[in-house]
């Protein structure tokens, strides 16, 4: 079943303390390997001020373009406008509110490594996020 023009788009929410690495690669995947059935956001508590250029780099072997992304500032409208909402294993907390799923997922940060360290993050969010796709998709 495919989700038609009636039907509200899953949204997912992806929360980082510094929104420069784990949640924009998670977002930049969720937003390519959905082909836009999934609305998409990603946020830090204290968004940094550029995001990690090895995460870039390592997205960019992908063929994933994250270069003119910018860190942002997580709001409590983004969690509340998220059916999903997924922080990156890095102790950051969210507001609750009733009816949406929360998941926390440990994963290593890549600030401060280089790409070679950076590709096996990359590819653990990769296989999390096509998980996700198929759960969220699934009629």
């Amino acid at each position: 079943m495919s989700i038609t023009e009636t039907t509200k788009k899953p949204s997912v929410l992806f929360v980082c303390v510094h929104n420069a690495g784990r949640s924009q690669m998670a977002a930049a995947y969720l937003t390519s390997l959905s082909d836009g059935a999934i609305e998409v956001r990603s946020a830090g508590s204290a968004p940094a001020d550029s995001v990690n250029p090895a995460a870039v780099a390592a997205m960019a072997e992908e063929g994933i373009d994250m270069s003119t992304e910018i860190p942002k500032v997580l709001t409590t409208d983004a969690v509340r406008e998220s059916d999903v909402v997924i922080t990156m294993g890095c102790g950051d907390s969210c507001p609750i509110f009733p009816g949406k799923r929360y998941e926390d997922w440990e994963l290593e940060d890549p600030a401060g490594q280089g790409v070679d360290s950076v590709r096996p993050i990359r590819d653990d969010i990769k296989a999390r996020i096509q998980t996700l796709i198929a759960e969220l998709l699934a009629s």
